[in-house]
């Protein structure tokens, strides 16, 4: 295991200065349950629960016996991790040998070595929730100030991570509006082409383009683009203009 930090404001100061652009939403969640790992007495493996559309799924995780403890919950439909991120909880079990409420997830916990659990609720985005799930070697890992520290630890990962849903959304929006807008420019560009060969108005250009888009099965950009890009190639013979001249 990795040696703990002395004091843990250098984890909330590492959480902090997470830089979105070099990482994904998958390498802050990875931090995070380090991090948890290092920092949280008593924690032996630490994993992060996600709750969304897709259902839940383990997206981060220290060792085999987290995700294992965590993927036997997601198969019963119940346990700790499950509760604290459908209810922004913090769910504490002590003691996996006397624990009632998930009698049988909590027996196979302790075959696999887990003796006792702290899941901390980490309210990310309105659709996606999740958990901070600790797990002990031993009855009782998790006292009073353990408890608390995880749970400062949490809200410091929670803006982590909403910053980091935020910033993969909007940098997938982005790509998306640079797409469209370049979609846009190379038809405009190919529309004034087709204005200028055929003397027509730009409606009527880009009814050129449509009728050839559905007629060769192509999208509308992408009968633009090469338009475009055999307008800009080198003079030469030039071919097939027929009725539709540089179209086809």
């Amino acid at each position: 295991m990795a040696q703990r930090p002395t004091d843990p404001t250098e984890a909330f100061a590492e959480l902090g200065r997470i830089k979105l652009g070099e990482t994904d939403l998958l390498g802050v969640l990875t931090r995070v349950s380090e991090l948890a790992q290092r920092t949280i007495p008593g924690a032996e493996e630490v994993s992060v629960t996600l709750l969304g559309q897709p259902g839940a799924q383990t997206a981060a995780f220290t060792g085999e016996m987290a995700l294992r403890l965590d993927e036997l919950q997601y198969e019963y439909d119940h346990g700790p991790c499950l509760a604290a991120a459908r209810d922004a909880a913090v769910v504490s079990v002590a003691d996996m040998a006397a624990e009632v409420r998930w009698p049988g997830w909590a027996a196979r916990a302790v075959q696999h070595g887990a003796l006792s659990s702290l899941s901390i609720g980490l309210p990310i985005q309105e659709s996606v929730v999740g958990a901070l799930n600790i797990y002990g070697g031993k009855p009782g890992a998790f006292d009073d100030d353990a408890v608390t520290l995880a749970q400062t630890f949490a809200g410091y990962a929670a803006v982590a991570l909403a910053n980091a849903h935020l910033y993969d959304t909007t940098a997938t929006l982005a790509a998306q509006m640079r797409s469209a807008m370049q979609s846009r420019a190379v038809i405009e560009q190919a529309k004034g082409m087709i204005m200028g060969e055929r003397r027509c108005t730009a409606d009527e250009a880009f009814a050129i383009l449509v009728s050839v888009s559905q007629d060769s099965n192509r999208k509308v950009r992408d009968v633009a683009a090469a338009l475009v890009e055999r307008a800009i190639r080198p003079a030469g013979p030039r071919r097939d203009r027929g009725a539709s001249g540089p179209l086809r």
